[in-house]
């Protein structure tokens, strides 16, 4: 019988991943930004020294400071990452090179999520924030691609493998409001 290769570090024997997801990459906008007047500002010179050697070299070489200044911005949007197990919520928040935040919740402990797009930015791009809402506290995740859909696969996960009741389906809890 072959073991199953795990998908992330801590991950238990008997845990499936049901849900990897992470922020929209609108979140590398300014490390973009300064990529894009790295090579602009390589470029400059050529307007001066007007030859292909000046223009391609300094091109290049906007090209790589533009890479250096880029680096973090994409190291942070990379290595943070949401993982919702059948058992657990794993949320991995890369702030710095050296800092790395975990949060672990069991799925039991979830009580409800909800999304929310406000803007046009957020509107025209497709990003919002979910929030996870648990006896613990609350859980909230800016910048999420598609928060609708994400909303939508993490309740379908909730209700098959979490203690969250459909109140649509319930009619017994219909019955107690109305009789309170």
């Amino acid at each position: 019988m072959a073991k199953e290769k795990k998908q992330f570090k801590g991950q238990m024997d008997d845990e499936e991943v049901l849900l990897v997801f992470r922020k929209h990459p609108v979140v590398m906008r300014k490390g973009l930004i300064l990529f894009m007047f790295a090579i602009l500002i390589g470029v400059l010179p050529s307007f001066i020294w007007v030859t292909e050697l000046v223009l391609f070299g300094g091109m290049a070489a906007g090209f790589v400071v533009g890479l250096l200044i880029a680096m973090p911005s994409w190291i942070l949007w990379y290595f943070s990452v949401y993982v919702m197990t059948n058992q657990r919520f794993i949320q991995t928040t890369q702030k710095g090179f050296f800092h790395k935040s975990v949060s672990d919740i069991g799925i039991k402990h979830i009580q409800s999520v909800n999304f929310q797009v406000a803007g046009i930015q957020e509107t025209l791009l497709g990003f919002g924030s979910v929030l996870i809402q648990t006896y613990l506290g609350d859980i909230l995740i800016n910048n999420v691609h598609h928060p609708e859909q994400i909303m939508n696969e993490l309740f379908a996960i909730l209700r098959e493998y979490g203690d969250v009741v459909d109140p649509e389906a319930d009619d017994d809890i219909a019955g107690k409001v109305a009789r309170a």
